[in-house]
């Protein structure tokens, strides 16, 4: 619970301090008030000793006794101006009168007691004053024929001095109270629209690690599809370029220019990859504040610690974005196809429906698709018979890859797996809005299914 100003006038609740007192400040203040109107009081209690037939020293005790309640000010505003109402008959506590009246005004006591308390200390004020200044014109010296004190002069004189006693203490009360209340409530505001840009932030920080953790994967993801499959139909080709090398020279030649064929491929691919990284790095650390060249990024000292991670998110979008617009596509499949026919694996491949175009983020799905079965085949199922069905439908693009079991008689060429395989082909489709779905068959061999939205569905 937030304890403001205001309320700690009104219920004396305060976080801390002495006594009812927030700061050393305010305690200071109001006992030296409080010295100041016991002062008054025990001067003024003179007189109302002498009027009241009392001994002066029981006067002045009185007066004392009186004027050191504004002691309590901020705890019991209430019981502060009663007193004083209640002493205005003796002619003692203005001070302490003009005092309490602020103080109430400005805690957060309801307007309707400080209204009622305002109102009978404007009247008590009002009635002593009429009684006094009555006195002091019954012994002033008023014999001048052109002076009637007795119609105007008396009431006149008390409005004024009850207005000037009772009217500037309420109305700066109102006035402190209110501007207290605002300053608090733009306090908490501000305080409430920190949290929230606190809590954006975290947000946004918790937004932005997923977006880099997502391009870290698409990118892992890309690389993979271009370099395990190229290496894979290295491996075989290179398992056969042994085999054949004593008995067959010119098939040994064939298989050795199909594998620095396909190493360049995989090569020229991973340079454009790195490429588009390195270029998107490059970029993304002048906007993260750095203040330097983009050439000087990779100096010491020269780069923020968050600037990494920003460049690698930045890059990894670049890369992504270029993979999807310069990336293979189902025209590219017979080509694809092609590569594993010639290091022996007997691949069918058959189209159903009318070809067209596709996006290319659905192209280069399909295409990943494909190729990472064939992937599987070379590294699992050696000298299987595998069959791919692409399928155009009205909405969908449709593929299936279907190989049967290994060849017993096949030479194994031990290629390594990483089990990421089938989780990004899974990944892909499924950020597309299609379906996929791979399991072993009957008979002993292994199909991929992936089934592919068109159109708006995969926008």
């Amino acid at each position: 619970m937030t304890v403001t100003g205001a309320h700690q006038d009104a219920t004396g609740i305060t976080p801390g301090g002495w006594w009812w007192w927030g700061r050393r400040r305010g305690a200071v203040l109001d006992i030296g008030l409080a010295v100041v109107s016991a002062a008054e009081c025990g001067f003024e209690g003179v007189a109302f000793a002498d009027k009241a037939g009392l001994p002066a020293p029981v006067g002045v005790l009185f007066g004392l006794m009186v004027g050191s309640v504004l002691l309590v000010r901020r705890r019991w505003p209430i019981v502060v101006v009663l007193v004083s109402i209640a002493v205005t008959p003796a002619e003692m506590g203005f001070l302490m009168g003009i005092v309490g009246l602020y103080t109430l005004a400005a805690s957060e006591v309801p307007r309707r007691i400080t209204a009622a308390l305002a109102g009978m200390s404007t009247v008590a004020v009002f009635v002593v004053t009429v009684v006094r200044v009555r006195e002091d014109v019954a012994q002033a010296d008023v014999g001048q024929p052109d002076f009637d004190p007795s119609g105007w002069y008396v009431p006149t004189v008390s409005v004024f001095m009850t207005l000037g006693l009772n009217a500037p203490p309420v109305l700066f009360g109102l006035y402190i109270g209110a501007r207290r209340r605002l300053m608090e409530s733009l306090r908490e505001r501000a305080d409430s629209l920190e949290q929230e840009l606190s809590l954006l932030a975290d947000r946004a920080e918790q937004r932005a690690q997923w977006a880099r953790q997502e391009e870290r994967t698409r990118i892992a993801r890309e690389m993979h599809d271009v370099v395990a499959h190229r290496v894979s139909l290295m491996v075989v080709h290179a398992a056969a370029l042994q085999a054949v090398a004593l008995k067959d020279p010119q098939k040994a030649v064939k298989n050795a220019a199909l594998v620095g064929d396909m190493g360049r491929q995989a090569l020229t691919e991973l340079r454009e990859m790195l490429g588009v990284l390195r270029e998107g790095a490059t970029g993304a650390v002048p906007s993260a504040g750095s203040g330097g060249s983009p050439g000087s990024a990779g100096s010491p000292g020269s780069a923020v610690a968050p600037v990494p991670l920003a460049a690698v998110g930045r890059a990894a979008a670049a890369a992504a974005e270029a993979a999807s617009e310069d990336g293979p596509c189902l025209d590219a499949l017979e080509e694809l196809v092609e590569q594993s026919r010639q290091a022996g694996v007997v691949v069918e491949l058959t189209v159903l429906g009318e070809a067209r175009t596709y996006a290319a983020e659905v192209e280069r799905t399909a295409y990943r698709v494909v190729q990472e079965a064939l992937t599987n085949v070379h590294k699992h199922a050696a000298g299987a018979k595998v069959v791919i069905r692409l399928a155009h439908r009205e909405a969908e693009v449709a593929i299936q890859v279907e190989n049967g079991p290994s060849d017993a008689e096949a030479a194994d060429a031990h290629l390594p797996s990483g089990g990421n395989g089938l989780v990004g082909m899974r990944e892909r489709v499924l950020r597309l809005g299609g379906v996929f779905v791979s399991g072993p068959t009957d008979g002993g061999g292994f199909r991929v299914s992936a089934v592919l939205p068109v159109g708006e569905r995969a926008a």
